[in-house]
């Protein structure tokens, strides 16, 4: 269950990401892939730091949060990084 709020969130960060800053947008798919791709290494790299109160809680309301949380900030920072490499590349 926590993976998959993870990866939930993360497509919808990358997605949000892309929209609100517009120089790494890279559309709707991309985005949503770069947001799955680091919504699941959020939600496992939270984990594994100690905050397992936060990214693996559980089905109570500090676990979702956290599973929103990581996902969405992992999301957003693996839609980064590809629109980096993805402009490097293209130049």
């Amino acid at each position: 269950m926590e993976l998959l709020i993870s990866l939930i969130s993360g497509a919808i960060g990358g997605n949000l990401s892309g929209r609100l800053i517009n120089k790494i947008d890279q559309g709707v798919v991309i985005n949503s892939i770069a947001g799955i791709v680091g919504g699941g290494l959020g939600g496992q790299l939270l984990s594994m730091v100690g905050a397992g109160a936060l990214a693996g809680g559980g089905v109570d309301l500090m676990g979702i949060i956290g599973q929103i949380a990581s996902g969405g900030v992992g999301g957003g920072v693996v839609l980064a990084i590809v629109s980096v490499i993805r402009n490097a590349l293209g130049k």
